[in-house]
């Protein structure tokens, strides 16, 4: 069977490479055409756009990058038609892939989406798109199930690939001693939040007997360069940079300091301890409020519907409070055992190995019925 597949971020790269590996295992002899990166390109298939040529942020660079991202989708269009798959799988990227799932649909394609997007936190009208234009959807978080049965969509769910991908990969030691692994995020209004407040906790650290002696070290997103955070870095700071092992470096940490995101997740799932802090302008934020309908900001905390750590938005984000709440985390013996029971519980809920192997199989199931 021909599968054609489109992710449009770092993340979705990865996921989708491992459900490519799947979709091999299930049907050795299959044609697998994608949008895509160095992940999925070493998983196998034919690649027919590299995503971070067509990966845009922000509302000025939309604008500005309007007519190539045009383009780009009429050649998706046309290379569709062209190809005559058997099967399209859309993973996550909803401002590109909820258009290409309505054109699919209307060509007679059977339409996946694998990582549902997250309309139940905003732009909850997109969930009519997903009902008209999408076949099967299938969900990466128990939490979101019953949300699209209430509006017209029966997902379903084999586990969190997360876990998945954690589990392959080989973690390394980042230097040594003791060290608080500070995570600001992978876009520009989220560094220009954090960063000055990593460099003022780390003035506050250093006051302290107790967290003087702790590394500090920042893992830079893979989207980013280390000079995106160098500039906020003023000379004599000793808070280090690590691109490209981020996984190494939450391993090894005693405790974090998050953006919010899929990296709280994943500190979670490998153990770490953390706080998590979210902020950006006045008007942003006021917007968000608006516009943003959910009791929690980290997935973690959402999957187990409460607060296993803290979450420090906006004003409350500030470096005082901040150490504050790693004091708890890195010294009382009671906050990081009730926490480790927490995390295997999260694990648990996100239903263990084996999620890309499990909606593989059934993607393929579904298509060999037609």
């Amino acid at each position: 069977m021909k599968y054609y597949i489109i992710a449009g971020e770092a993340s979705g790269d990865v996921h989708a490479s491992n459900l490519i590996r799947g979709l091999y295992a299930q049907d050795p002899a299959c044609d697998v055409r994608f949008w895509g990166g160095d992940a999925m390109a070493a998983a196998g298939g034919t690649k027919v756009q590299d995503y971070r040529e067509t990966a845009v942020m922000g509302l000025v660079e939309v604008m500005g990058s309007l007519r190539k991202i045009l383009g780009r989708m009429a050649f998706c269009k046309r290379d569709l038609v062209a190809w005559k798959p058997d099967a399209v799988i859309l993973v996550d990227y909803p401002s590109f892939n909820l258009r290409i799932a309505r054109f699919a649909k209307a060509q007679g394609f059977k339409v996946y989406w694998y990582i549902a997007p997250k309309v139940w936190a905003h732009k909850a009208w997109r969930v009519k798109n997903l009902q008209r234009d999408v076949d099967v959807l299938y969900s990466i978080f128990p939490f979101e199930l019953a949300w699209f049965r209430c509006h017209g969509i029966e997902p379903r769910y084999f586990g969190n690939p997360l876990i998945d991908r954690i589990g392959r990969t080989e973690i390394k030691p980042v230097g040594q001693g003791k060290s608080i692994a500070l995570l600001a995020g992978s876009r520009a209004f989220e560094l220009k939040f954090l960063m000055p407040r990593f460099v003022a906790l780390e003035h506050l650290l250093d006051a302290d007997p107790r967290t003087a002696g702790y590394r500090l070290v920042v893992a830079c997103a893979p989207s980013l360069t280390e000079e995106a955070y160098r500039k906020y870095l003023p000379e004599g700071s000793r808070i280090e940079l690590v691109s490209g092992r981020t996984y190494d470096v939450l391993h090894q940490a005693d405790a974090a300091v998050i953006s919010s995101g899929t990296a709280s997740l994943e500190a979670a799932l490998l153990g770490t301890p953390q706080v998590v802090c979210y902020g950006g302008s006045p008007v942003s934020y006021l917007v968000s409020k608006v516009t943003v309908h959910v009791p929690y900001i980290s997935l973690a905390n959402l999957v187990l519907d409460r607060a296993i750590f803290p979450e420090l938005i906006q004003g409350q984000a500030s470096p005082e409070r901040i150490k504050t709440e790693l004091e708890r985390l890195l010294f009382d013996e009671g906050v990081r055992a009730r926490l480790a029971d927490d995390y295997e519980e999260l694990k648990n809920r996100l239903g263990g190995p084996g999620a890309s192997d499990r909606t593989a199989r059934d993607i393929y199931e579904e298509t060999a019925r037609l």
